[in-house]
């Protein structure tokens, strides 16, 4: 089978790898967003593809068989492509889209739908944990009346301001030290995106022993799909017949 991964997460790579040990012909696409990323093995393709016409010229001229979106929970418009794309051509759509998480127990979240919202949201004299990446950073910096910790992947191409910290890391986290991280900088706040998955879960765990509240910026809306949360699941999905 000549499958199409909209790529770019840990499950992409882990689905990608699958299936090419599996005998199929895979090509990952990547938006070309971050600088050596983590390849899978198969093919790959780098740069976007001019939105829903684009993607669906593609899928034909490609002769894809299955197209899988396996992109970031908050690579909202190419979510949205896909379901379209997927429509225009016939190709059919499998989302793999880690499940959301949720509070822990007693813990309350502040849920907001957007960084406009979640910046908003944040009380005078905050000192906030942003792991919500580079977009929206303005919406955050104009806050001169708050402290933030920015952690991303990479550095941003403009400097912070003078009330904000930057730590380049990528993950895993681990708890203790994320727990150390939020006592070390004095964290009232850990704002973030309800990516979901287990590699940067352990800051939840951490905000929820120290009582670091949480500003949760939910998920897009993306379409109707067949999806799935597990790589297994999108394996199962891509050998049956999808209705």
């Amino acid at each position: 089978m000549k499958i199409l991964i909209l790529g770019g997460t840990t499950e992409a790579r882990e689905l990608a790898n699958r299936l090419v040990g599996d005998g199929h012909d895979v090509i990952t696409s990547l938006a070309g967003r971050t600088q050596d990323p983590i390849l899978p093995k198969g093919r790959l393709r780098m740069g976007r593809f001019g939105g829903i016409p684009g993607l669906s010229a593609y899928l034909r001229a490609a002769g894809i068989e299955r197209l899988v979106d396996a992109t970031h929970p908050y690579a909202g418009q190419m979510s949205i492509n896909a379901v379209a794309a997927s429509n225009a051509s016939g190709v059919r759509l499998v989302r793999l889209m880690r499940a959301p998480w949720v509070p822990a127990p007693g813990q309350h979240w502040t849920v907001v739908g957007s960084t406009r919202e979640a910046a908003d949201a944040l009380p005078s004299n905050a000192t906030a944990l942003l792991t919500t990446g580079h977009a929206g950073l303005d919406d955050f910096m104009g806050r001169e009346d708050c402290r933030f910790l920015v952690r991303v992947i990479e550095a941003p191409p403009e400097p912070l301001p003078a009330h904000a910290e930057l730590i380049t890391s990528r993950p895993p986290y681990q708890l203790a030290d994320e727990i150390a991280l939020m006592q070390r900088h004095g964290i009232t706040h850990l704002v973030s995106k309800n990516s979901g998955g287990g590699q940067t879960a352990a800051k939840l765990e951490a905000a929820a022993q120290l009582s670091v509240r949480v500003v949760m910026i939910e998920r897009p809306i993306y379409g109707p799909a067949h999806e799935v949360d597990t790589v297994e699941a999108a394996l199962n999905a891509l050998g049956s017949d999808i209705s």
